[in-house]
């Protein structure tokens, strides 16, 4: 990862939004924060932001679960050195295929 990473213009942090997932990812130690934090150090200042599992919500595609996420990573990668204004943040479901390749009804 650290190859790729530091040939990279432009990361894409998959972010899980399931309960218990999310909360992993962006605690202390999570993968979320790892990622993002290694992506900055080196040197990649572009990011897209992909909340996937949107399907697997409580209630399903929770715009309210979406927020939530989004809060918590925005202002963790402000944390990092990122602007979060000119980062897209993409609710998806590769499951269920949902903004994957068109734009989904259920997650508008």
């Amino acid at each position: 990862m650290i190859t790729g990473t530091s040939q990279a213009d432009c990361a894409v942090l998959i972010i899980d939004s399931t309960t218990g997932g999310f909360e992993a990812g962006i605690s202390k130690d999570g993968q979320t924060r790892e990622h993002a934090l290694l992506a900055f150090t080196l040197g990649v200042k572009q990011m897209i932001c992909c909340y996937n599992k949107m399907d697997a919500t409580t209630p399903k595609y929770s715009k309210a679960r979406y927020d939530e996420i989004v809060k918590e990573v925005s202002s963790y990668l402000k944390k990092v050195g990122y602007n979060p204004d000119k980062i897209p943040f993409v609710p998806i479901s590769g499951f269920e295929g949902d903004n994957m390749i068109e734009r989904s009804t259920n997650l508008d």
